[in-house]
């Protein structure tokens, strides 16, 4: 019997899940390992604990090198920890791998390493037969201390659901930095277009600066950076750590006019939209007040999205004008349907 052949994208969670189970063992200094939901394993180190992440960047070539430090840099951030230390695994591709390319990669690199006070402490370069474009595969380590940790599995009932900035912010880059002559042609703006390709840095796929003021506000019981499969994605993932049922409001859910003018040019759902830039925090009610105000103050945006309402076999359920409805799993993030 033939074997079925796999769609790109992240492997299905029901896959990953098995091969989870069935191949991975713990570790007596392992505090949180390969788990459905968790970005970012958790070693003992004594006092302190090392936070170990690691994510590709596969979909875009424009700024490979910044998205990688920061989408990186953006899962150990979301443990309470600093991320402190990147390696990179650069593979060119075996033509047009010029040394202006990994130049240019390097520089990237570098700026988005000055910006979070991030070593570069090594890693792998490659020319690679059978690539046609570069792709990078990154490594980011961080540290917090012990008691602090922060687990997207330690969601709990009663909690209140935060999301900073907006959704669809990678994605929106995305789509306008590499279909900007598709859109144009669509009759979008020009102007809508280069705004929509500056989201890499306005608002902005970085989440430390929010994990971090959220961290040190007010009682967190959980972040979860948002990521392939957007927002929906996402919250499936925080449902499954946790084992929680979450309800959130469709009218809550930022979304910008640039991200939902280039959604509808290609016909791809918001909430299935890869959306590095946006954190999912859950706290206590009292403490996302705290939070609220705190992020007001420094300019952040945060909304009150949906909560958490019981213990139980995970789901999420959206709130819309005409009642109630399950939101959908994405196997498959809606970007890659434009490539």
């Amino acid at each position: 019997m033939k074997s079925k052949v796999l769609k790109s994208g992240k492997l299905n969670v029901r896959i990953l899940n098995e091969l989870l189970q069935r191949y991975c063992k713990g570790h007596e200094r392992l505090l949180v390992g390969p788990r459905i939901g968790e970005d970012a394993a958790a070693i003992d180190m004594g006092e302190r604990v090392l936070i170990v992440a690691t994510d590709p960047i596969t979909f875009t070539t424009n700024e490979i090198g910044y998205y990688s430090v920061m989408v990186n840099a953006n899962d150990v951030a979301t443990t309470g920890a600093e991320p402190r230390w990147y390696s990179v695994t650069i593979l060119l591709p075996g033509t047009g791998g010029t040394r202006g390319l990994v130049d240019s990669i390097f520089q990237q690199t570098h700026k988005a390493c000055e910006e979070l006070g991030v070593s570069l402490i090594g890693g792998h370069t490659e020319i690679t037969h059978g690539l046609d474009r570069p792709i990078l595969v990154g490594q980011m380590i961080g540290e917090v201390q012990k008691e602090a940790l922060i687990t997207t599995g330690g969601a709990k009932p009663g909690d209140l659901i935060l999301l900073s900035k907006g959704i669809c912010i990678e994605g929106t880059s995305i789509i306008a930095r590499e279909r900007e002559g598709d859109l144009c042609s669509r009759g979008i703006p020009v102007d809508l277009v280069e705004r929509a390709g500056r989201f890499l840095f306005d608002p902005g796929i970085s989440v430390v600066e929010e994990a971090r003021l959220a961290f040190q506000t007010g009682r967190v019981h959980s972040m979860h950076d948002v990521t392939e499969g957007g927002l929906a994605d996402g919250l499936h993932e925080l449902s499954i750590a946790a084992g929680v049922e979450i309800e959130v409001e469709k009218d809550r859910i930022p979304i910008y006019e640039e991200s939902r003018v280039l959604c509808e040019a290609f016909g791809l759902n918001p909430l299935g939209v890869i959306a590095s830039g946006a954190l999912l925090i859950t706290a206590p009610p009292g403490e996302t007040e705290k939070i609220l105000d705190r992020a007001h103050q420094h300019g952040v945006a945060m909304t009150m999205i949906g909560r958490v309402q019981a213990a139980g076999p995970p789901s999420v359920t959206m709130v819309t004008s005409t009642g109630y409805e399950q939101v959908p799993y994405f196997d498959r993030d809606e970007v890659a349907r434009i490539f």
